[in-house]
């Protein structure tokens, strides 16, 4: 990608969906389907990086690259 606007929009789409992933990693983990044997903090752990991931991270970064005015 020579377009920074485009290589810009394609890291803030994977970073939304890398936190989609840890927050159903994250509930799977916490009902015990993935790796049972593993702490229920830990599954609340990753949820919770997968929420900031969905909600909080791409607006930093939308925020940190957006054009000059």
């Amino acid at each position: 990608m020579s377009d920074p606007a485009a290589a810009r929009f394609a890291m803030i789409q994977v970073t939304r969906i890398f936190g989609v992933a840890c927050v159903i990693a994250g509930m799977l983990m916490a009902n015990g389907r993935l790796f049972a044997g593993a702490p229920v903090w830990i599954a609340y752990l990753i949820l919770a990086i997968g929420l900031v991931g969905i909600f909080v991270i791409p607006v930093k970064m939308a925020r940190k690259w957006r054009t000059p005015k």
